[in-house]
C-alpha cells in the first residue's frame, strides 16, 4: 500500500507501507501508481516526495512473489511514469534503498538520503539482474566502470559514497523527509528535462571494448560458473552501446533467461534457507522465539593460537569486553601483537576506531572469573580440553556459559567435566574466525535452551550465520567432509591425479579443489586426527602399508606424504610443489606422480581412466549421502541447515544452493542410482551405500527439498 498526504501546502507526500522493508508487492506498486496519479492531477501540488514507512525507504521487489503469477502494475512502466512526470519527484531515502527500491529512486528526478542509509543493486546475489532499468540508468548516471562494480558485485554503498558517485543529490544527518520536502519546494517549477536519467547519454569511456573485455574476464574468474554476473556485464554493455529503449529490451531478455534458471532458484532458496536456520529449534525444546538468552557483557577466550586470536577479534569488534588467556608467555606476547594488528586493520577498512581497549590479556586462567561466557580454543586434544573445562568449572562464576571451539570432539564428554553440564555448548568457528561467517552451535543432550540461545545470539551479534546442530563426531560440516576426502584419496589410488580431481571440483564452482585446500590447511592436521583415531599406523613389517583399517577400505596416501615431511604450503611440498616454504602458487609435482605410480605398483593397482563426471559423483554424492544420514540421525532440523553450513563454511558454490538442494536438482533417483552403481563397484566403502532416508524419499516420489521435513517428521513419529 501507499498513503498519500499533502505537506507544506504544495508537496504531495507518498508513503510506502509494507513492513518491515516496504517491499514492492503488487499492493505497494498499485498504491504508488494511484498516489502518483493523484499528486500529478492535483493543481495545488507543485512537487512530490516519495518516502518509506518506519524509516525505511524500500528493500526492493517482494521475493515471495517470485515463481507466482505476478499481479498488479509492472515496475518498469510505473517508474517510467514517475520519470515522465511534469512535477519534480524527490526520493527521501532512509534506511535502505536496495534493488527495485533504488531503481524506483533512480526513476525520481532527485534523491535525498540520510547519512546512515545504504543503497545498492544486490539482484546478482539472487541469480538475477536489476531489471527495472537499473542496468540502463545507473551507468548513464555514474559512468560504466562504477556501475559495473556495483551491479556485478551486488555491493551496498553508504550515503557518503552514493553522494561521491553522484547517485544521490544531497545527504542529511537529520530529518530526511523534511529535507526532501524543502528540496522539492526549491526545485518546484524548474525544467525537468535534464533530470530524466533515461535521456542521458552514457559517459564516454576510452576503449570501451577493452574495458568490457577486462571486466568480463575478471567476472568469469570470480563467478566460478555463476551466470548472473556475466548477464549483468552484458546488460551494462547494452547501456553503453545502445539507445535507452533498446537497452531496456536487452535487459528484459537477459532477465527472462535468468529468472527461470536453476541458478536463480538455488540462490533464492539460499536466501530463504539463511532465514530458516535463524528460526531454529532443538529436540530438548529450545526455540529461537521462546528461549531467553543470558546477558553477555564480558566474554573470555582460552588459548590464543590462530583460532583463539580470530575469536577474540570477532568478539571485540562486536562490542564485548574480552579477556584473552594464553598460559605460554611467548605465545601471549605474539597473540597480543597479532590481535591488535587485526583490530587496527579491520577498523581501518570499516572507517571506525579500533577496539583495542576492549581486549585484556592474561596468562592466568583465573582472569576469566567474571566472564559471562567463555570460549575454549586450545589445541584439538581431548585430554587438554578436559583439563581446561575442569579448571573453568572451578574458577567461573555460577551461570557462566562454557563453550568449546572443538571442530569435532564430543561436547557432551567435555560438559561432564563441569559442575553445570547444562551450560556447556560448542561454538565451532571457521578459520579465520573474524572473517568466516559460519558458526556451528553444538548442543548436547544436557545443554539447556538458555545456553543454546545465548550462543546463537552471540553469534548473531558477531555477524555470524549461526546454525544449531546436534552433538556427533565432526558435527555436520566435518562429518560430511570425511567421505568427500576419502573418495578423493581413493580416486588417486585408482588412476586420477590431484590436478584432475581439483579441476573437476573447481569447474563445479568450489574456490579450491580438495588437494589444494589440503595443502593450504596443512596435511599434518588430518594426519594428527587419523593417528588419534588409530588409523594412521606405521608401515607394517612387510613394508606395505595396509589399505584396510577397522574393517573397511582406507587410503594411507596422506599419511605417507606426511612421513616424508610433505605438509603442504608450509613446507613447500604436499600434493603440489611450491617455489618455497609458505608459497601459495601450486604447480604439478613430478615426484608426486612418480610416487603414485610406485604406490599403485606396490599394491597391484592398475591405473584406469577417470573422467571429471566420476570425480564429481564419487566426491559429491558421498558427501550428500552422509548429509542424508545427518538428517536421519536428527543432528539438524532440516536440509537448509546443511546447505547453509556448506555454503558459508566449506566453499560450496552459492549458485548451486548447497549439497542437499543440489541433490534435489540433480534428481534423488539419479543420486540413488549412481550411489548404488559406485557402491557395487566398491563394496568395501560403506559411505557409498545409499542412506535409507534417501531411499525413503525416492519411494515417496522424490519430494522437493522444502518438503523433506515432512518425511523426517513421519519417520521420527514411527520411530
Amino acid at each position: 500500500m501507499a498513503q498519500y498526504s499533502r505537506v507544506s501546502g504544495s508537496v504531495g507526500l507518498i508513503t510506502l507501507q509494507n513492513p518491515p522493508v516496504n517491499a514492492l508487492s503488487a499492493a505497494v506498486r498499485q498504491g504508488i501508481v494511484d498516489t502518483v496519479k493523484r499528486a500529478l492531477g492535483d493543481p495545488e501540488v507543485k512537487a512530490v516526495v516519495i518516502r518509506g514507512q518506519n524509516g525505511v525507504f524500500c528493500g526492493g521487489a517482494d521475493i515471495k512473489e517470485f515463481g507466482t503469477n505476478m499481479s498488479g502494475p509492472h515496475l518498469v512502466p510505473m517508474i517510467h511514469a514517475i520519470e515522465a512526470a511534469n512535477k519534480p519527484v524527490v526520493a527521501a531515502i532512509e534506511g535502505i534503498a536496495l534493488g527495485g527500491g533504488l531503481e524506483l529512486a533512480l526513476g525520481c528526478h532527485y534523491r535525498v538520503a540520510h547519512s546512515k542509509a545504504r543503497l545498492g543493486l544486490p539482484e546478482v546475489t539472487l541469480g538475477l539482474l536489476p531489471a527495472a532499468g537499473g542496468t540502463q540508468r545507473l551507468p548513464r548516471l555514474i559512468g560504466v566502470p562504477a556501475a559495473l562494480d556495483l551491479i556485478t558485485k551486488g555491493r551496498h554503498i553508504t550515503a557518503a559514497e552514493a553522494l561521491q558517485l553522484g547517485v544521490v543529490d544531497q545527504v542529511t544527518g537529520h530529518g530526511t523527509v523534511d529535507a526532501a520536502v524543502k528540496f522539492a519546494l526549491s526545485v518546484a517549477g524548474k525544467p525537468l528535462d535534464a533530470r530524466r536519467i533515461s535521456t542521458y547519454p552514457c559517459p564516454r569511456t576510452s576503449d570501451l571494448d577493452a574495458l568490457f573485455e577486462g571486466v568480463m574476464q575478471k567476472v568469469r574468474q570470480s563467478a566460478r560458473g555463476a551466470i548472473a554476473p556475466i548477464a549483468c556485464v552484458q546488460a551494462v554493455r547494452a547501456a553503453a552501446t545502445l539507445p535507452y529503449l533498446q537497452g531496456m529490451e536487452r535487459e528484459k531478455e537477459l532477465m527472462a533467461t535468468l529468472f527461470t534458471s536453476g541458478q536463480a532458484r538455488a540462490l533464492q532458496y539460499g536466501f530463504f534457507a539463511q532465514r530458516a536456520v535463524g528460526r531454529w529449534s532443538t529436540p530438548s525444546g529450545a526455540r529461537w522465539d521462546t528461549s531467553k538468552p543470558r546477558p553477555v557483557h564480558i566474554a573470555a577466550v582460552i588459548g590464543l593460537g590462530t583460532m583463539g586470536r580470530g575469536i577474540a577479534v570477532a568478539l571485540a569488534q562486536a562490542g564485548l569486553s574480552v579477556v584473552a588467556v594464553e598460559t605460554q608467555e611467548k605465545q601471549l606476547m605474539e597473540a597480543k601483537q597479532a590481535v591488535s594488528g587485526m583490530l587496527e586493520r579491520g577498523a581501518k577498512r570499516r572507517g571506525v576506531a579500533p577496539a583495542l581497549d576492549k581486549v585484556s590479556y592474561s596468562h592466568d586462567i583465573k582472569a576469566v572469573a567474571d566472564a559471562d561466557l567463555v570460549i575454549e580454543a586450545v589445541f584439538e586434544d581431548m585430554a587438554l580440553k578436559r583439563t581446561v573445562f575442569r579448571q573453568l568449572s572451578a574458577v567461573c562464576k555460577p551461570g557462566t556459559v562454557l563453550c568449546t571451539n572443538t571442530s569435532g570432539l564430543d561436547v557432551e564428554h567435555l560438559a561432564s567435566q563441569t559442575r553445570n553440564p547444562q551450560l556447556v555448548v560448542g561454538m565451532h568457528f571457521f578459520a579465520p574466525a573474524h572473517v568466516m561467517k559460519l558458526l556451528e552451535v553444538v548442543y548436547g543432550p544436557q545443554s539447556s535452551p538458555q545456553a543454546v540461545v545465548t550462543a546463537m545470539q552471540l553469534g548473531k551479534k558477531m555477524g555470524k550465520v549461526s546454525v544449531a546442530v546436534g552433538n556427533c563426531r565432526g558435527f555436520v560440516g566435518n562429518r560430511m567432509l570425511k567421505p568427500y576426502l576419502e573418495q578423493a584419496f581413493f580416486l588417486l589410488e585408482e588412476g586420477a591425479t590431484p590436478e584432475l580431481v581439483d579441476r573437476a571440483l573447481e569447474e563445479f564452482g568450489f574456490p579450491m579443489g580438495v588437494f589444494k585446500m589440503s595443502d593450504l590447511s596443512g596435511l599434518d592436521v588430518g594426519w594428527r586426527v587419523r593417528k588419534a583415531d588409530g588409523l594412521a599406523e606405521p608401515v607394517g613389517a612387510s613394508g606395505q602399508p595396509a589399505r584396510i583399517r577397522q574393517g573397511q577400505r582406507y587410503s594411507p596416501l596422506g599419511d605417507l606424504l606426511c612421513e616424508q615431511g610433505r605438509f603442504g604450503q608450509k613446507t613447500g611440498r604436499g600434493w603440489y610443489q611450491y617455489d618455497k616454504s609458505g608459497g601459495q602458487v601450486a604447480s604439478s609435482d613430478p615426484w608426486l606422480h612418480s610416487f603414485l605410480e610406485g604406490y599403485r605398483a606396490m599394491h597391484g593397482l592398475v591405473a584406469r581412466r577417470i573422467d571429471l563426471q566420476e570425480v564429481l559423483e564419487r566426491c559429491l554424492y558421498a558427501l550428500i549421502n552422509e548429509g542424508f544420514r545427518v538428517l536421519e540421525d536428527g543432528i539438524v532440523a532440516g536440509p537448509e541447515d546443511i546447505d547453509i553450513i556448506y555454503v558459508f563454511g566449506y566453499g560450496w558454490p552459492r549458485h548451486r544452493g548447497g549439497p542437499m538442494f543440489y541433490a534435489s536438482m540433480v534428481g534423488l533417483e539419479r543420486v540413488l542410482e549412481r550411489l548404488e552403481q559406485h557402491h557395487k563397484a566398491h563394496p568395501d566403502v560403506p559411505h557409498l551405500q545409499p542412506c535409507s532416508l534417501l531411499r525413503r524419499l525416492v519411494s515417496s516420489g522424490s519430494p522437493p527439498v522444502h518438503r523433506w521435513r515432512e518425511v523426517l517428521k513421519k519417520l521420527n513419529s514411527q520411530l
